[in-house]
């Protein structure tokens, strides 16, 4: 009873997640303070699941908010949820259709992959170093909440695409550790890019061993409103940039009457 009840609330906490999105991007400037920091966090990612013949990385989009926490000078704490997150695989060989157990489609001349809808959760230690570069690592968790294996075919200029749900046949939950590295732009106040790399240590397959997720993500976040240090160190890199700009400009007035 206890276990239906957690999947009847996650469900709920899950179907809410893109409207609190949207709130909290509205309220960034509350949700960001000198301890905590709010934004977008978006990219495409590289997937495939291995002990699969066909290893071929699947790409997709993903998107849903990251919370930075500071826990220490340099040290922060790096959490959010991926709302929109696909894993799998690219490009199924026909032992994989069989291992599956989904069905061989005729003619052939189609391309198969195993697509798999995940919200994913990341729990990461973040190191900050003084040049804006950092690195973090932790484990991940997600949960599988749809999955089908997808025939994409082009036959006799006939194109479509057909779905085999087989979401009865995967393992809901997932975990795995994840690392990365990431560079902060306009001296540790704009977008941050960075590259982050997902091993998963639980089976995709229900009573197949080996069956795990990894990924690769290129990412950007984008922090919403600011705290007020943040706030006013822009305003200050504004007027240095402004000064400098008039300097330059007096400079070469300067040079132009002397000739």
């Amino acid at each position: 009873m206890k276990k239906y009840l957690f999947f009847v609330l996650f469900f709920f906490f899950i179907c809410n997640l893109q409207s609190q999105i949207l709130i909290a991007l509205l309220l960034g400037d509350k949700l960001n303070t000198g301890k905590i920091e709010f934004g977008l966090d978006g990219g495409i990612n590289f997937a495939s699941i291995s002990n699969l013949e066909n290893r071929d990385y699947i790409r997709a989009f993903n998107l849903g908010f990251y919370f930075d926490i500071k826990l220490k000078d340099h040290f922060l704490l790096n959490t959010g949820v991926l709302v929109k997150s696909t894993l799998g695989s690219e490009d199924l060989s026909t032992n994989d259709l069989l291992l599956l157990g989904a069905t061989i489609h005729e003619p052939a001349g189609g391309k198969y992959s195993q697509k798999l809808s995940t919200f994913t959760v990341p729990i990461m230690a973040k190191y900050v170093f003084d040049n804006n570069i950092h690195v973090e690592i932790g484990p991940q968790v997600g949960w599988t909440y749809n999955g089908w294996v997808e025939y994409d075919y082009d036959i006799d200029g006939i194109s479509g695409k057909l779905k085999e749900n087989n979401r009865d046949d995967l393992n809901w939950f997932e975990m795995g550790v994840t690392a990365g590295v990431g560079y902060r732009l306009l001296k540790g106040l704009g977008w941050t890019l960075g590259v982050r790399y997902y091993y998963g240590f639980t089976n995709v397959y229900k009573g197949k061993s080996g069956t795990t997720n990894d990924a690769l993500y290129l990412k950007v976040n984008i922090p919403f409103g600011a705290s007020e240090d943040k706030k006013q160190a822009i305003e200050e890199m504004k007027t240095h940039l402004k000064t400098k700009k008039e300097e330059k400009k007096a400079a070469r007035k300067a040079t132009k009457n002397k000739n």
